[in-house]
């Protein structure tokens, strides 16, 4: 899908500036036979042996739309003359108009290709740069994962931190990733529970980390899916599974906001 929308957008710049410099090659044209009107002393009855004359396709084209212009007027060379050069300042307005649109949508869309895909490659690359001191080291395994979240590839970011998981399984961040990501940006708060049920039931977790994850499930609980009874249970199992902690003291705070301490 994104390679056919970036398809699509250079197909339309594309397609502008080709008409924009063919307006600008008309424009030229129409000056140039503006030009001849009055060095040949052409007024409106004498274009149809004008036009038959010319060679050029481009100047025929042109001639064929002054007489358009003209179409039920008998104009002298000065009018003829002058009908032409307005045709030429129109041409050339409307071609400045659509250069400088062109210019600002071009702009833009290659800004949204540097932010998106090149950006997070020079970060990453200048990351190693500075803490690396050009030393061979192993690559971040959250590396990938955020340049995946970066260019909007949200469950390719997803798999990419499982990945970074699996490889240092006593280290939270990359659940914490994945939560934040179907919780905030997906918005999907039951993928979210179903993630953290998990981590907790397939892993041995620090006591500051199994604490994190039980509040972090309530909280989308209470706040998400407007379930109390369900995140009040997990206070109640803070406080059992860690009595005289912070974290019990924390549960216990949590419990009496919510009315039921």
């Amino acid at each position: 899908m994104k390679i056919l929308i970036h398809i699509i957008a250079i197909a339309v710049l594309a397609f502008g500036w080709k008409s924009h410099i063919e307006k600008k090659m008309t424009t030229a044209v129409t000056r140039d036979l503006a030009v001849e009107i009055s060095s040949q002393d052409i007024s409106s009855d004498m274009l149809p042996k004008f036009l038959e004359d010319s060679h050029n396709n481009g100047e025929k084209n042109a001639i064929r739309k002054l007489q358009e212009k003209l179409k039920g007027r008998e104009t002298t060379v000065d009018e003829t003359y002058a009908a032409a050069s307005e045709m030429a300042t129109d041409l050339d307005n409307g071609s400045t108009f659509m250069g400088i649109l062109l210019t600002f949508l071009s702009a833009g869309y290659v800004g949204i290709l540097f932010v998106t895909y090149i950006l997070p490659v020079l970060v990453h690359k200048g990351t190693h740069t500075i803490y690396d001191s050009g030393e061979m080291v192993e690559k971040n395994s959250m590396s990938e994962a955020r340049s995946k979240v970066a260019q909007g590839d949200y469950e390719g970011a997803i798999l990419a931190f499982r990945e970074a998981a699996d490889k240092e399984p006593d280290n939270r961040l990359p659940w914490v990733e994945i939560i934040k990501l179907q919780r905030e940006t997906l918005h999907v708060p039951a993928a979210a529970i179903e993630t953290i049920r998990e981590v907790l039931q397939n892993h041995v977790w620090k006591e500051n980390d199994a604490a994190y994850f039980l509040f972090r499930l309530a909280e989308l609980y209470e706040g998400d899916m407007k379930d109390k009874d369900s995140a009040v249970a997990i206070m109640h199992q803070v406080i059992d599974q860690f009595p005289e902690t912070r974290h019990s003291a924390n549960a216990r705070h949590k419990l009496h906001e919510w009315g039921v301490a």
